[in-house]
């Protein structure tokens, strides 16, 4: 065997390592490709379903000062407590839209007495609308990001940092600093979502970690 025999031997042998390395790389990113896009299509089926069966809360305070802020909880509070009275234990996100509709006049009123009291003359609107979300946790329980229906209360001009949580099921907690959300809320989360869905959503699984690094 001549040099250039055993050259073009060895050069072969590489060349045939060197597309099988080729086509083990391009097995793995024709399965992760394809994993990656029934996973993103599971997630984009749990958002839909768990927008059905939701209302969540927005809260659009005037500004970022410091003030603003303070009268964008206060409006938050006294809505939460004007509802925690007066309206009827539902049993559906549909009931619970339905007569937050019916109350949209007394929702705002409510919103303008805490703001005059304050001493603010800033207009607010209220209406249950379609809203996107970006991914939000409420304690244990974290949404997926989507289009959601929700009760939006507009303080002002609105271009201040807002606030956001879960009317039904109630989501909704003022401990901020332990975020820890009712268990009543969870359960009835847990009633109308599948075992899986409701796995998926939960932080004892690393469904959250896979949403991070997609929404890279």
């Amino acid at each position: 065997m001549n040099i250039a025999e055993k050259i073009y031997g060895k050069i072969e042998k590489h060349a045939v390592k060197i597309c099988f390395v080729l086509a083990v790389v391009l097995a793995a990113l024709v399965t992760s490709a394809a994993s990656q896009r029934a996973d993103a299509a599971e997630r984009t089926a749990l958002q839909m379903h768990l927008a059905q069966e939701v209302l969540r809360f927005h809260v659009l305070a005037n500004s970022d000062s410091e003030e603003d802020q303070e009268l964008k909880l206060q409006v938050r509070d006294a809505v939460l407590a004007y509802m925690e009275e007066n309206m009827p234990e539902e049993d559906s996100a549909d009931a619970v839209k339905e007569w937050v509709r019916a109350h949209i006049d007394e929702i705002e009123d409510v919103s303008r007495s805490v703001i005059a009291e304050a001493g603010a003359d800033y207009p607010v609107s209220a209406a249950v609308t379609t809203c996107w979300f970006p991914d939000k946790s409420y304690g244990d329980v974290t949404f997926p990001a989507g289009n959601y229906e929700a009760l939006r209360i507009e303080i002002g001009e609105a271009k201040g940092h807002n606030w956001w949580c879960v009317l039904y099921p109630g989501l909704c907690f003022m401990d901020t600093v332990n975020a820890v959300v009712p268990d009543e809320g969870k359960e009835k989360l847990k009633n109308v979502l599948t075992e899986e869905e409701y796995s998926r959503i939960t932080a004892d699984t690393d469904f959250k970690i896979s949403w991070f690094f997609w929404r890279k």
